[in-house]
């Protein structure tokens, strides 16, 4: 399901979200870098057949290959962001939904620090602070506590 507005917090996450409540699969990881926010390309879920909620990432993003941000400052409208690394899938995922997401998915996601808080709106921009290319565009945010 999609929400139009969530409210980011640096260093936590997205509210609502289970990671931000430390109830994460991988929460209590000693290395915590990259589990604030995720994302992914919407151009990969349309070739895997599902959705952003499925897929089991925050934000649905067009018109960006997220490889480019890994070690990258970006922003998603008013908030900063870092990317860290790559949100591959994996088979727990392809074991809820169906055969062949894996393959579709693989290096279409994004794991990210969020360094500012603020709010992001479905159609907020996606962009590199020093990169005037504001054509990336969020999709859709995640039903709050399901990621």
């Amino acid at each position: 399901m999609l929400v139009e507005l969530v409210h980011a917090v640096a260093g936590r996450g997205l509210e609502g979200d289970r990671y931000f409540h430390g109830l994460g699969t991988y929460s209590d990881y000693p290395d915590g870098r990259g589990r604030d926010l995720t994302l992914v390309e919407t151009d990969a879920l349309q070739r895997a057949g599902i959705d952003g909620a499925a897929a089991r990432r925050n934000l649905v993003v067009s018109g960006l290959d997220l490889g480019r941000l890994v070690d990258k400052r970006f922003r998603i409208g008013e908030v900063e962001c870092r990317g860290r690394r790559l949100c591959e899938p994996c088979e727990y995922l392809e074991r809820l939904t169906r055969p062949g997401v894996l393959r579709a998915l693989v290096h279409t996601g994004l794991r990210a620090d969020i360094l500012t808080s603020g709010e992001i709106a479905r159609g907020s921009r996606v962009y590199a602070p020093e990169s005037e290319d504001r054509r990336a565009m969020v999709d859709g945010t995640r039903e709050r506590g399901a990621r």
